[in-house]
């Protein structure tokens, strides 16, 4: 491991709290925490004793700053492999501060945003996608993105294009090797073997590639539109979902006229909902806006919840409605079940082409059923994340759909008989498509990228 300067930067959100965390790792770092810190009962720090956390008390020169503990951990047992010591102070912004300057004045310097993490990296203690997955966990917004998250910094993606990678090795060095050597090595019938590895290879990463809808849907939540006539219970639906009067409701139809958004979460899952102006012919041209941003939001979305009042006949605006939800992932919500029964459950399935379920809004009905429904049409059930890989990551997902189109190169070239000679050229750019994802080959201007995005401290 190259020698490194020393960093340092507090762990911790920049607010008062009980405990605040300042991080130094570096060559340095035993050195300076010498120089800083002195123990409650007098005898100075053995840094050699690794993983051990001292009491006592933070001078600059003759002047104590705060009471701390420290934590001392030598490389490269430790986060960034390096020798690193963590400062556990009080929590006051103030305080922080003033133990992390003391750090910089004996010899430290501020941190980059993510260079603790990017030092694990670089000093081969994770790879590139378990340094991503840092920052999802720490952005997850529901419980699958957590769950998702600790499992790709565990290794679960790393482990899976691993895997892909020795296969492809191998058939790169056996041609290039029967190329090299062809009396002891011969290329007979491997035209035949090769096809059938082919195709484990190719489901592997289209199945890679599928999982990346879930992975997005658990990491950005699903954009579910609402839509309806005017007065069917939209606002009253958005208001139960969120579980306060966000809209307004009221018994004079046309009373959205915007779209209204809220960020719920549903059995572990997040909800980005779009509330939206009733949709019907109007002469109103403040309500004809509103009908017209209600209608690309539904184009944009993952999800549409269409209400319908079952207690008044369907009409040609529910018609213009079924035209759009017909070609979407939806759900129809029968409201105002408590009124009399107009529209046949059974008549608004056949038209929509999607599941019915009665609810009300009013007396709360209906809810656990819809919340079932959500999570069955986008996860398909449960999820198991003790083997299952989900891809949440638009670069990697972009260097699989390379690595995929690279290696059908290869499956079609053995269809057209051409020499064994030409297949590693797209093996290898499958190979190094692959390797970017974990960091074995990459730019050094992508990861500085990469990194940049990271917060402070981590």
């Amino acid at each position: 491991m190259a020698k490194t300067d020393t960093i340092a930067a507090i762990g911790t959100a920049m607010s008062n709290s009980g405990i605040g965390i300042i991080r130094i790792s570096g060559d340095e770092s035993f050195s300076i925490i010498d120089r800083i810190f002195k123990k409650k009962n007098g005898t100075r720090m053995n840094p050699e004793q690794t993983h051990k956390v001292h009491y006592g008390y933070i001078f600059d020169g003759d002047q104590m700053v705060d009471e701390v503990l420290v934590l001392v951990m030598k490389g490269p047992h430790s986060y960034t492999a390096e020798d690193t010591v963590e400062i556990d102070c009080h929590g006051g912004i103030l305080m922080m501060k003033k133990i992390l300057e003391t750090v910089i004045k004996y010899g430290a310097r501020l941190a980059d945003p993510g260079e603790f993490t990017k030092r694990a990296f670089l000093n081969g203690r994770i790879d590139l996608s378990q340094a991503e997955a840092v920052m999802d966990v720490i952005n997850a917004k529901n419980d699958y993105a957590l769950k998702s998250s600790v499992n790709q910094l565990n290794g679960g993606i790393s482990k899976r294009i691993r895997a892909l990678r020795e296969k492809i090795l191998y058939e790169i060095a056996f041609i290039e090797s029967a190329l090299d050597d062809p009396e002891h090595i011969s290329l007979d019938g491997y035209k035949l073997q090769l096809k059938e590895k082919m195709n484990p290879m190719l489901e592997e990463l289209e199945a890679l590639i599928a999982s990346s809808d879930n992975g997005k849907v658990m990491t950005e939540g699903i954009r579910t539109v609402i839509m309806g006539k005017p007065n069917v219970g939209k606002s009253s639906l958005l208001n139960l979902l969120v579980g306060e009067e966000r809209a307004i409701v009221t018994e004079i139809a046309g009373t959205t006229r915007d779209t209204l958004e809220e960020h719920i979460f549903l059995h572990g899952i997040s909800l980005h909902v779009v509330d939206t102006a009733g949709i019907r012919n109007t002469d109103d041209v403040v309500e004809q806006i509103g009908v017209l941003r209600a209608k690309d939001a539904a184009k944009e979305a993952d999800l549409i919840i269409y209400v319908v009042d079952g207690s008044v006949p369907l009409d040609e605006n529910d018609r213009e409605i079924i035209q759009i939800v017909r070609e979407r992932k939806a759900v129809v919500l029968l409201n105002k079940s408590d009124l009399g029964q107009i529209v046949e459950k059974e008549q608004l399935e056949k038209l929509t082409g999607h599941p019915v379920i009665s609810v009300s809004a009013k007396e709360e009905t209906g809810m656990e059923e819809l919340e079932k429904e959500i999570l069955s049409m986008f996860y398909a059930g449960t999820i198991d994340f003790n083997d299952q890989v989900y891809v949440t990551n638009v670069r990697h997902k972009t260097a699989l759909m390379e690595s995929l189109e690279s290696l059908k190169l290869v499956d079609k070239a053995i269809e057209d008989e051409v020499p064994e000679d030409f297949y590693s050229i797209d093996f290898m750019n499958a190979y190094e498509q692959l390797g970017s994802i974990i960091g074995e080959a990459v730019e050094d201007d992508l990861v500085n990228e990469i990194f940049s995005k990271f917060c402070m401290g981590k």
